[in-house]
């Protein structure tokens, strides 16, 4: 049989134990981070293409436990 190679994931963040404060500034952060990579990626080529992936579903993580959060009250 042929050996497979096994990517390993990155652990993805448990931002559900944070709060709504802790949870925009983590989304603020994230969305720097991403806009930073995505102009260093115009520019020339980044060295993994897939954190541009990662931060953008991180986005959107954040911005989902952000609105149950404001939905709790």
């Amino acid at each position: 049989m042929a050996d497979k190679k096994t990517v390993a994931k990155p652990a993805t963040k448990d931002f559900s134990a944070l709060g709504a404060a802790e949870l925009k500034t983590e989304l603020r952060q994230a969305v720097d981070a991403r806009a930073k990579l995505a102009l260093q990626h115009a520019t020339a080529p980044v060295k993994n293409p897939m954190e541009l992936r990662r931060l953008r579903r991180d986005i959107a993580r954040l911005k989902t436990y952000i609105r149950l959060k404001e939905a709790a009250k």
